[in-house]
């Protein structure tokens, strides 16, 4: 662990002055493409390893991506549209995720089987443990695919939510809002047919709802089951079951929709948000890798080398850069140093020189390495 002072000093996330991360070691290190990606990097930054085994099975890790120059920008490509997964689950379980949200979760998670398969194809390091944590969570995505529109709004309450075949229900009332007109004209037809009543006609008032009209020349036609629902002076007006049906669906259609669709979208949320804990852990694997990602794509970049880790109290380092300082100079200026330190005869260098002439960019370059 770090204290603020040091880190502070260090210029490790944010510069002294003007508290920016341009000009600081994050800004040199962080390539990563995704949110949760650069919350990880950042932890890495600030609480760095003291553990030698540790230490070298990240340096494997990021080893091994720097060998594979062309399946890391794959990963990298795969791991672009990948939204912010923890931030994402935590408004799951909060309730507050709206449907845009799990459409970005749903497009994120299609990533992960590409990524998972790459995986397999490196034996060393922390990736095939990455590998084996992400969980393309297959079940979660088909549910949100099959579920949720492609554009839906932002809104719950507004309806327009629902895909097409999901639930029967919302089918249903969705054909009434639209259809309504087709399926009165289509019973009417059928009415007429079924009673030869040729003038027979389905209407609406706002107090009866919709009815049956047959004039009282065709009265004797009208069969057993319409049940009477008004009498006027040259008419009667029926209600048949059928009729009641349609009307219950048609007027009612729209608010029952919206109700309905704002219900099954709230099981489908809920249905996410009982995965955390596979999904916590498959968010923290990806996050993960982005770093390793973005580390092997700046060693490259900016060709660093390996450092050799040893516990016998000795620092021997060949040409030395300032990780920040060299990038903020232009055109290469910077000149590399060598430094050497032991736990015996070499415990103490005094560095010295006029002002501006790089003494504490030589010491903060040793302390970064």
């Amino acid at each position: 662990l770090l204290d603020s002072a040091t880190r502070r000093n260090l210029e490790l996330t944010e510069t002294l002055r003007e508290k920016q991360k341009r000009g600081s070691l994050l800004w040199v290190l962080d390539k990563t493409k995704t949110a949760m990606g650069a919350r990880c990097m950042r932890q890495y930054v600030e609480q760095p390893l003291i553990d030698k085994a540790s230490i070298e099975k990240r340096l494997d890790t990021v080893e091994a991506l720097s060998k594979k120059p062309m399946l890391r920008d794959e990963i990298r490509e795969y791991l672009n549209p990948v939204y912010d997964l923890e931030r994402l689950l935590g408004k799951v379980s909060f309730k507050t995720a709206n449907p845009r949200d799990l459409i970005a979760f749903g497009n994120s998670l299609k990533m992960l089987p590409h990524i998972k398969t790459i995986l397999n194809d490196f034996e060393t390091g922390l990736l095939p443990e990455i590998g084996q944590d992400i969980d393309p969570l297959t079940d979660i995505c088909n549910l949100i695919d099959s579920a949720i529109i492609e554009e839906p709004p932002i809104s719950i309450r507004e309806g327009d939510i629902i895909k097409e075949g999901f639930d029967e229900n919302v089918d249903t009332l969705r054909h009434a809002k639209t259809e309504g007109k087709n399926w009165l004209a289509r019973l009417e037809e059928e009415d007429r047919n079924r009673t030869g009543i040729k003038n027979l006609k389905i209407k609406y008032n706002k107090v009866f709802g919709y009815y049956l009209e047959v004039t009282n020349s065709f009265k004797d036609l009208v069969p057993d089951y319409y049940t009477r629902k008004q009498t006027l002076a040259n008419a009667e007006r029926y209600i048949i079951p059928e009729l009641k049906e349609l009307e219950d669906m048609i007027l009612g259609a729209e608010d029952k929709l919206v109700t309905l669709e704002y219900d099954l979208f709230c099981e489908v949320r809920s249905t996410i948000a009982a995965e955390v804990v596979r999904i916590q852990r498959t968010a923290k694997a990806v996050a993960g890798l982005d770093v390793f990602v973005s580390l092997a794509l700046v060693a490259d970049q900016n060709n660093y080398c390996r450092p050799k880790i040893n516990e016998n109290g000795i620092i021997d380092i060949k040409g030395g850069r300032h990780p920040v300082v060299e990038k903020m100079i232009n055109n290469d200026m910077f000149i590399d140093n060598d430094t050497y330190l032991d736990n015996g005869n070499h415990r103490i260098s005094i560095i010295t020189g006029p002002n501006m002439a790089g003494k504490s960019t030589y010491m903060l370059s040793l302390i970064h390495i």
